[in-house]
C-alpha cells in the first residue's frame, strides 16, 4: 500500500510544493529580512490548484518555482509601494479599494430571517414593483403619415365615422397597407410597447371596451383600434410571489444595513469641504 501511495502525483506535488517552500525560507531567512513574507503551504496550493484548472496538468517545479517567486516579488512591489503612498492618489487604486471594502461590507450585512408579516408590509409599501403588467387584445386600422400628408386628421375622423356607423365595414380593407397585425391577441403592455412604439399601448389601456376609437399615435403613424379584451395589471397576492419579495426585501435590507454601517464609519472622521475656486480668485 506504502509503494501505490508513492506513486500517486498528489504526494509528489504536496513533498515538491515543500520543498520549494522550505527552500524559500532558507534562502530567505527572517533575520536578513525583518518584515517577513510567509508563502503559506495553503498559498502555494492555491496557485498549483488555480494553475491545473487552467492548463489542465500540474504544474512543474519550476514553473511552480515561477509562481512562487512572483507572488514573492509583487508582495514586495506592493509593500514597497504603499511605503511611497503611491496608492493615495490613485483613482484606480481607490475605487478598487472601496469595491473591496463594500463587498466585505455587503457580504457582512447578511439580513436576519424574515417574517410573513414583514413580507406583506413590504409588498403593501412597494406594489409597483410586484404588479403585473396589464393586457390587452385589440383591432387595429393603419394609417400611413407619408400616404394622408396634411389631411391626415380629416381621413382619420372620417374612417372612425365609417367605423362607428358602419358594422359590416372591414377595416383591413380601409385601412393601409403594412405589415403589422391587424388584430393582437392578449398581450401585455410591454410587448405592445414593442411591438408598435411611441404611446399606443397607454392610448389602448384608456380606450373603451368594444368601440372604434383613435386616433392613436405609434412609431409608425396613426391607428384607429378598438380594444376587445383589458385585463388590468394586479398586484399578486404574497403566497404568488413569496420568494421574489424575499429577494427584493433582503436587498432592500443589505442596502440600508450597509448605509448605516457607512454612517457609522463617517461618524469617525470631520468632513470639511472647501469652496472652489474659479478664474479671478473668486469663489
Amino acid at each position: 500500500m506504502l509503494k501505490r501511495l508513492l506513486r500517486e502525483p498528489l504526494v509528489h506535488f504536496l513533498a515538491l510544493a515543500l520543498l520549494i517552500f522550505a527552500a524559500h525560507g532558507l534562502l530567505r531567512g527572517d533575520a536578513d529580512h525583518p518584515d517577513k513574507i510567509v508563502v503559506s503551504a495553503s498559498k502555494i496550493e492555491q496557485m498549483a490548484t488555480v494553475f491545473t484548472k487552467t492548463w489542465q496538468r500540474s504544474p512543474t517545479a519550476d514553473e511552480l518555482k515561477g509562481m512562487i517567486d512572483d507572488y514573492v516579488k509583487e508582495e514586495v512591489l506592493v509593500r514597497q509601494a504603499l511605503e511611497l503612498g503611491l496608492d493615495r492618489d490613485d483613482t484606480v487604486v481607490r475605487r478598487r479599494l472601496r469595491q473591496k471594502i463594500e463587498f466585505l461590507n455587503a457580504a457582512d450585512a447578511v439580513p436576519v430571517a424574515v417574517t410573513d408579516p414583514e413580507l406583506e408590509a413590504y409588498l403593501a409599501a412597494n406594489p409597483a414593483a410586484f404588479a403585473t403588467d396589464a393586457k390587452l387584445a385589440f383591432e387595429q386600422l393603419f394609417l400611413n403619415p407619408a400616404r394622408h400628408g396634411d389631411t391626415m386628421a380629416r381621413d382619420a375622423a372620417a374612417l372612425l365615422a365609417e367605423l362607428r356607423s358602419n358594422d359590416m365595414a372591414d377595416p383591413a380593407s380601409l385601412g393601409d397597407v403594412s405589415l403589422l397585425p391587424a388584430a393582437v391577441q392578449l398581450t401585455s403592455k410591454a410587448a405592445i410597447d414593442q411591438m408598435f412604439g411611441g404611446a399606443l399601448a397607454d392610448g389602448l389601456e384608456k380606450a373603451p371596451l368594444g368601440q372604434w376609437t383613435g386616433p392613436l399615435a405609434s412609431s409608425f403613424g396613426l391607428h384607429l383600434v378598438r380594444v376587445t379584451e383589458h385585463r388590468p395589471g394586479r398586484v399578486p397576492q404574497l403566497a404568488d410571489i413569496r420568494d421574489e419579495v424575499v429577494r427584493e426585501w433582503e436587498n432592500a435590507r443589505r442596502s440600508e444595513l450597509e448605509q448605516q454601517r457607512f454612517g457609522e464609519l463617517l461618524a469617525r472622521y470631520e468632513v470639511s469641504v472647501e469652496a472652489p475656486t474659479v478664474a479671478g480668485g473668486k469663489p
